[in-house]
């Protein structure tokens, strides 16, 4: 089991900052998902940084959908 995300915050070269209850910040890199028409919004700036965290730290959304799972959010980050 990881542990809880306490925050999302969007960085520059579409990547997200997250802080977990444990701790731990770490990075992810959406670059690599923003294929295609629906994951394609998030090459909008705007948009991206709409990203929100989902209830109880277990994920993060953007509001027409569009998700990264919890466990590839935390494996494929890297530590900050």
């Amino acid at each position: 089991m990881h542990p809880l995300l306490t925050s999302v915050t969007p960085q520059d070269g579409h990547c997200l900052l997250l802080e977990y209850d444990s701790g731990e910040r770490r990075v992810f890199d959406v670059a690599p998902y923003m294929t295609g028409s629906w994951f394609g919004e998030l090459l909008e700036p705007s948009y991206f940084n709409c990203v929100s965290m989902l209830a109880g730290g277990r994920g993060i959304s953007w509001p027409n959908g569009q998700d990264i799972a919890p466990h590839e959010l935390y494996e494929l980050s890297i530590a900050v």
